[in-house]
């Protein structure tokens, strides 16, 4: 029998009885179509969180209170006997290679203006935050270079808090109060949107000295640091330890670089994306189940045909190809149904909610139908012996 016979003999069978085939192929459709959805979502925020973090730039380093214990918690949060200081940060600037330091306090307080008010989140920062974030100031200009120490009651608005504050008018010039002290607005920055719900755009960003008196703290969250992309990270850590060290006697904080903080975050959203797959993964189990029940059941319902083919010479191996073949296109038109139907879901999902990040896997969905596929020969394996050990004269007076 020619390869052209045997793909013959295969689709006639299966179109022999097409609601059987038909409802076998939606249960392998709708496992791929299952895969390739969840995959999807997995996909797109993997995406969207990477992009969300790079969107400052990959050549980062920020440094944290204190050391981090085996539960991954900056013992900052508790304090420490040297916390990260204002001297601190300007020491770091020292370092060869460093482009920009930052030193960073954050809190929550009133903002008002005129007869406008509202609740917002203030962030103490140096002159390099905006270069360092990779934030443009759209107009005005950034804070200055004042003493560190005594800094001027300058500050920056997102784009956002200032319609919310003035409306349609240039915020610049104007006067705010952050925790009834005064600020002289200098710029507006450019909008940004949001960082795992952090809105950039609703901030106000003052002087970091300034933001201490603010919060009544003696400490700053952190510093960031941004290196030159010919920097090594691991040498401009290496630096900061040992400037700090120095500084505090001990090693009482914690280097985070980005390649690290990205380098978790997509073995997290790689583990996700696994995890809503395998999900999806046990619809086709439940396919392949359904391949082996009806080739079973074909078996038993073509017992004659297999004998007549044995009788006029089909060796055992070729009745077990057949029966493999038909197990498998079963397999591969149920995937390749599954994958235009997950494909559709998707762009109709894309189109109904564009907040939605949604972006189809070619792994997966490559992945998928071969599972289907191995799923459908495995599961044709058990029928297909079957059939070729059938005794032809004992199948042929089955009829």
């Amino acid at each position: 029998m020619t390869l052209a016979d045997r793909i013959r003999f295969v689709a006639r069978s299966l179109r022999s009885q097409p609601m059987r085939t038909g409802l076998t192929a939606l249960g392998i459709a709708v496992g791929i179509a299952a895969v390739v959805l969840l995959t999807s979502i997995g996909e797109g925020i993997n995406r969207y969180v990477l992009n969300e973090f790079t969107q400052f730039g990959t050549n980062l380093i920020a440094v944290m209170p204190g050391k981090t214990n085996t539960f991954g918690i900056s013992a900052g949060v508790f304090g420490t006997e040297r916390p990260l200081s204002l001297d601190d940060s300007e020491a770091l600037r020292t370092i060869s290679g460093v482009q920009g330091v930052v030193p960073v306090v954050q809190g929550n307080a009133q903002v008002d203006a005129g007869h406008r008010s509202r609740r917002t989140e203030i962030l103490g920062v140096g002159p390099d935050a905006f270069r360092v974030w990779n934030v443009g100031v759209t107009s005005g200009r950034g804070l200055p270079r004042d003493d560190i120490r005594a800094a001027r009651p300058l500050a920056i608005v997102g784009p956002k808090l200032g319609r919310e504050l003035f409306g349609n008018s240039s915020p610049l010039g104007e006067i705010v109060r952050v925790a009834g002290t005064r600020f002289r607005i200098i710029g507006v920055l450019e909008a940004k949107g949001q960082i795992l719900g952090f809105d950039l755009d609703s901030a106000i960003y003052v002087p970091a000295a300034r933001a201490l008196e603010l919060f009544n703290r003696d400490s700053l969250m952190e510093i960031d640091l941004l290196y030159s992309h010919e920097g090594s990270a691991d040498r401009v850590s290496e630096s900061i330890k040992r400037v700090l060290t120095r500084r505090h006697g001990r090693e009482d904080f914690t280097i985070i670089t980005q390649d690290q903080m990205l380098q978790v975050l997509e073995k997290i959203l790689a583990m996700l994306t696994g995890a809503v797959a395998a999900l999806g993964s046990i619809s086709l189990i439940v396919g392949g189940v359904g391949i082996l029940t009806i080739m079973t059941i074909a078996v038993a319902e073509r017992t004659s045909e297999v004998g007549l083919l044995r009788a006029v010479g089909g060796e055992r191996r070729e009745i077990m190809v057949l029966f493999l073949g038909e197990a498998v296109l079963l397999a591969a038109t149920g995937g390749f149904a599954g994958l235009a139907i997950g494909g559709a879901i998707t762009w109709i999902l894309s189109i109904a909610a564009p907040a939605l990040p949604i972006q189809i896997s070619p792994i997966y969905s490559a992945l998928a139908v071969l599972v289907a596929v191995v799923i459908g020969l495995i599961t044709g394996v058990v029928p297909a012996r079957n059939a070729a050990r059938l005794d032809p004269i004992d199948a042929l007076r089955s009829e």
